[in-house]
């Protein structure tokens, strides 16, 4: 996908979603992949951002008060 970068990877979708929903309140666009097999549950799903986006996109979802 060009021009965008993967910024977290989950087993578990409620995380990344989670941290969808915080990067959506910034006003960051953000696209779920996931590569999870849908009978075993098992791979990783990728929470993308555009390039432009990345370093504050990081900073968001690392931040505590995020985090709570």
């Amino acid at each position: 996908m060009e021009g965008w970068t993967c910024i977290f990877t989950s087993a578990h979708l409620h995380e990344i979603e989670l941290l969808r929903g915080i990067l959506e309140d910034h006003q960051i666009t953000s696209i779920v992949i996931n590569k999870q097999d849908s009978s075993y549950l098992f791979g990783e799903i990728e929470l993308f951002v555009s390039v432009e986006d990345a370093f504050n996109a990081i900073q968001i979802i690392k931040s505590p008060q995020n985090l709570e």
